[in-house]
C-alpha cells in the first residue's frame, strides 16, 4: 500500500469527510481532554484571583459557594464551548435552542422538580416518618459554607447556584454525551436504538457519579440512574434540555427547600427544619429521599408528567431522531 493510501485510510478511519470533523469516538475522548483541562485552568485561575480571605458571615458565605458554584460554571462552560468548537454543531443541536417552547418546557420542568419532593414531605409528615420542627431554622453549616448566613439569605444564594450546577450536568450529560452516543452508535443499531441506549448508559454514568457522595448506598446510585434515564427522557422526547434542566434546579432547590439532604449534602439552609425518623430504607436516611425507595412512586409521577406534557404540547410522543442526526454549522452533513 502506498505511503499516500495508508494516510488517506488513516485519515478516512478518525475524520467524516462529509462532515469535516472527528469521528465520535475521537470527538469525545478529545472533548474530555481538552474540556477537562480548560476546567482545571479556570479552577485553577479562581483560586489565585480570589484567594480566600478567612472572611466570615456573608462575605464568607458567597466566597464559598462562588468557589463552588465556579467549578460547574467552568465544566458547562469549557464543555459547551470546547464541544461547539470541536463537534461544529449548532447550539440548538445541543437540546440549547432557547426559544418559547424552551422556556415553557423549563417552567414545567421547575413546576415538576419543586411538586415530587413537596409531594415525598406531605407524605411522610402524614404517616409520622417527618416532623417539622422549626420554620427558617437556624443554619448549620452544611456542605456548601452557608451555616453562617440566615435561611433567607442561604436561601436566595442557593438559587444561582443550583441553576449553575444543574444547568453544566445537564448541558454535559445529557447535552453532549448523549446527543454525541447517539450519533455515533445510529449507523450500526439505528437511530432509535442508539438514542435509547446512549439515555441508559448516561443515565449510569449520572448514577455512577453520585457514587463517591456522603452516605451513597447502591440504593442510591440506582435510584440516581434511573432518574438520569428520566432527564435523559425529558431531552431525548421534545429536542431541548428545557425540561431537564428546570427539573433538575427545582428538585436540588426543593429538596433543601425542605430540609431534606441534597444527594447526601447537607446545605445548611432551608425554609423549614425536619426532622426524619421513618425507616431509613423508605426515606433514603442521611442520603435524602433519592437514596430510598421513596425515590421509586416519585419516578413513577414523574414519568407519567412527562407524558402528559410531551403529548400536550408536541402532539405526540416519542423518541426523536434528530437526536442521533447532527446539525451542523457547515453546509454538507453525513453519517457517522
Amino acid at each position: 500500500m502506498a505511503r499516500s493510501d495508508f494516510i488517506m485510510e488513516i485519515r478516512g478511519y478518525l475524520v467524516n469527510p462529509a462532515e469535516k470533523r472527528l469521528r465520535a469516538p475521537w470527538r469525545i475522548g478529545l472533548w474530555i481532554l481538552l474540556a477537562g483541562f480548560v476546567t482545571v485552568l479556570f479552577t485553577l485561575l479562581f483560586a489565585v484571583v480570589l484567594a480566600p480571605t478567612g472572611e466570615t458571615g456573608l462575605a464568607g458565605a458567597v466566597y464559598a459557594l462562588s468557589e463552588l458554584g465556579w467549578g460547574f460554571l467552568a465544566m458547562g462552560a469549557a464543555g459547551l464551548g470546547v464541544g461547539y468548537l470541536l463537534d461544529r454543531r449548532t447550539l440548538a443541536d445541543f437540546g440549547l435552542g432557547l426559544d418559547g417552547q424552551w422556556w415553557r418546557d423549563a417552567g414545567f420542568g421547575v413546576a415538576l422538580g419543586v411538586g415530587l419532593p413537596t409531594a415525598v414531605l406531605a407524605t411522610q409528615l402524614a404517616v409520622g416518618w417527618t416532623a417539622i420542627t422549626a420554620v427558617l431554622p437556624t443554619t448549620t453549616g452544611g456542605t456548601f459554607g452557608l451555616g453562617s448566613t440566615s435561611a433567607v439569605i442561604g436561601l436566595a444564594l442557593l438559587v444561582p447556584f443550583f441553576v449553575v450546577q444543574a444547568t453544566a450536568e445537564e448541558i454535559l450529560v445529557r447535552g453532549y454525551l448523549l446527543t454525541n452516543l447517539a450519533e455515533g452508535a445510529a449507523g450500526a443499531i439505528g437511530k432509535a436504538a442508539s438514542t435509547v441506549a446512549a439515555t441508559v448508559l448516561t443515565g449510569a454514568l449520572f448514577g455512577l457519579l453520585h457514587w463517591t457522595n456522603p452516605s451513597a448506598t447502591l440504593l442510591s446510585v440506582t435510584n440516581i440512574t434511573l432518574y438520569g434515564v428520566l432527564l435523559g427522557a425529558c431531552y431525548v422526547l421534545t429536542g431541548r434540555l428545557g425540561i431537564a434542566c428546570g427539573f433538575h434546579v427545582a428538585w436540588n432547590y426543593a429538596l433543601s427547600m425542605w430540609d431534606f439532604p441534597v444527594s447526601g449534602l447537607d446545605t445548611g439552609v432551608a425554609l423549614v427544619g425536619t426532622e426524619s425518623t421513618g425507616p431509613e430504607l423508605v426515606t433514603g436516611g442521611a442520603f435524602g429521599p433519592e437514596g430510598g425507595l421513596v425515590a421509586l412512586p416519585l419516578l413513577a409521577l414523574g414519568s407519567g408528567a412527562l407524558y402528559w406534557w410531551v403529548r400536550r404540547e408536541y402532539g405526540r410522543v416519542e423518541i426523536l431522531d434528530s437526536i442521533a442526526v447532527p446539525e451542523l454549522r457547515i453546509p454538507t452533513r453525513g453519517g457517522e
